[in-house]
């Protein structure tokens, strides 16, 4: 007698190795249904935005053609997932749906619920480890609560046992015999109605084969230089494999293990490797979801709630000013249009644009974190939140709230010879280094040469740093009771 189906639900797990819920899956002997369910309205609020949709569809389209590949079609549905996954168990004969966990807050409260509904129909529902390599609620401090420090936090996780060897994909799938009701991907409608997306069609090959190559591809170029070239805009000094980590196309301990095997290969001791800048990018990550976790109000609300006293203000047209790159500070500008044509931006920027907007403009990093949300390919709700409280100093280990980041001297200690503001600005490409970043201080002359005019083809600057910084210190004052910080 053939054993029954199992469906596979697929959600921020798009790949087929190190993949717990569909090796299980495959063990149990039976048919792999793989299903994918579009569900906007069950995100909490948190739909993924249009940058992280053309991924989504991208990556979907690979996962479906490896699927094939393996003998198995993506079923496409849209709607409820209770409502789906018990359409597709019933018309399949499936008695069993397994899926890899997320941690937002709305979706944890969701699966929850899923779990004992599909659990009471007499289903088999089963959550699996995908994303992380530790589970939140296993991570306490020395009084059994949650950590609020990054570094005591990543200290007692590499305590533990490292993670196991990542799984092989399957060769081959066991598929249902029958063709079952599915969408087409297009009928989602993910991608664009209007041709925005050339510059990440560009920039990016969405998919488990694409986060392989870049993991590859960092280890041999940038891994060893990778404390350094981390802060360098203007060098592809980062993995870049933060979209692909958010999809779920590559696993944590899939970089883990490709880490210690090319340290080991390139004569690193395990102490070296494993106290790498790069391994603890990875633990920030992890911390990120620690965080959310444990303090799942944060995507709205600061941690620290003296902050909710913060004398914000409203002004539109700055916010718009600062949403199109037209600040008139370079380095803030052109993170702002690589933001807006890869989907991505270098995290050294991301903390200058943030700190600008939130300290230089005052506008509240909630609102930095929705245009993030809907820009970014990465837009991952643990590490938007943990960014955006952490440059707003509101967060858990945040940067206090004095550390005002100058955009001048960023662009000249990271960016120095000028080379990433003039990709992502050429209307500056000519002037001199002395003056990139602080094109208003030119002289006529070099204006002129250069072919900019100050206020017309380039803005003035929206703001004069120097007087922002000195109001932000007064509005911390004021939640302060009056006392700065050193």
């Amino acid at each position: 007698m053939s054993k029954p189906p199992c469906i596979v639900w697929f959600r921020h797990d798009l790949r087929l190795s190190d993949h717990e819920a569909l090796s299980a899956a495959v063990a149990r002997g039976g048919p792999v249904i793989p299903v994918f369910i579009w569900s906007p309205d069950e995100e909490g609020g948190w739909s993924p935005g249009a940058a992280s949709r053309w991924w989504l569809h991208q990556s979907l389209a690979q996962l479906a053609s490896q699927l094939q590949k393996r003998g198995a079609q993506l079923i496409i549905r849209r709607g409820s997932c209770l409502e789906e996954l018990r359409s597709v168990a019933k018309e399949s004969g499936a008695d069993a749906v397994f899926w890899s966990r997320r941690y937002e807050p709305a979706i944890i409260e969701r699966d929850r619920r899923l779990k004992e509904q599909l659990t009471g129909q007499g289903l088999l529902a089963k959550s699996f480890n995908s994303a992380l390599l530790h589970e939140p609620w296993t991570i306490q401090n020395k009084s059994g609560k949650p950590f609020q420090v990054f570094t005591p936090f990543w200290k007692h996780c590499l305590t533990l046992p490292a993670p196991s060897e990542p799984l092989p994909a399957p060769e081959k799938l066991s598929s249902f015999p029958k063709a079952l009701k599915s969408l087409s991907l297009a009928a989602l409608e993910l991608e664009p109605k209007i041709h925005w997306a050339d510059g990440m069609n560009t920039a990016w090959e969405p998919g488990e084969n694409g986060a392989g190559a870049l993991l590859q591809q960092f280890c041999a170029s940038a891994f060893s230089s990778y404390s350094i070239g981390r802060n360098r805009p203007d060098q592809t000094g980062t993995s870049r494999l933060s979209p692909h980590l958010h999809f779920g196309e590559i696993s944590p301990r899939q970089i883990w293990h490709t880490l210690r095997r090319h340290a080991e290969k390139n004569g690193l001791s395990q102490a070296e490797w494993r106290g790498s800048q790069y391994l603890a990018e990875l633990g920030w990550r992890e911390f990120a979801h620690h965080l959310l976790f444990h303090f799942p109000h944060t995507p709205t609300h600061p941690l620290r709630a003296e902050f909710e006293r913060f004398p914000w203000r409203d002004n539109p047209a700055l916010l718009k000013a600062w949403q199109r790159g037209r600040t008139g500070y370079p380095l803030v500008d052109a993170g702002m249009h690589e933001l807006w044509m890869t989907g991505w931006m270098h995290n050294r920027v991301r903390m200058v644009v943030a700190s600008f907007l939130i300290k230089d403009l005052l506008i509240p990093w909630q609102i930095g974190s929705e245009w993030f949300w809907d820009t970014l390919v990465d837009s991952d709700l643990a590490s938007n939140t943990l960014g955006w409280q952490w440059t707003a100093g509101c967060g858990a280990d945040a940067a206090p709230f004095f550390r005002i980041f100058n955009p001048i001297s960023q662009g000249e200690k990271f960016d120095p010879d000028g080379d990433y503001v003039r990709h992502w600005i050429p209307r500056l490409a000519s002037l001199p280094t002395k003056w990139i970043h602080q094109p208003w201080m030119a002289p006529a002359d070099v204006l002129r040469s250069a072919g900019v005019v100050i206020g017309k083809n380039y803005p003035a600057p929206i703001v004069d740093h120097g007087q922002a910084r000195q109001t932000a210190l007064k509005a911390f004052a004021e939640i302060k009771g009056g006392k700065l910080s050193p």
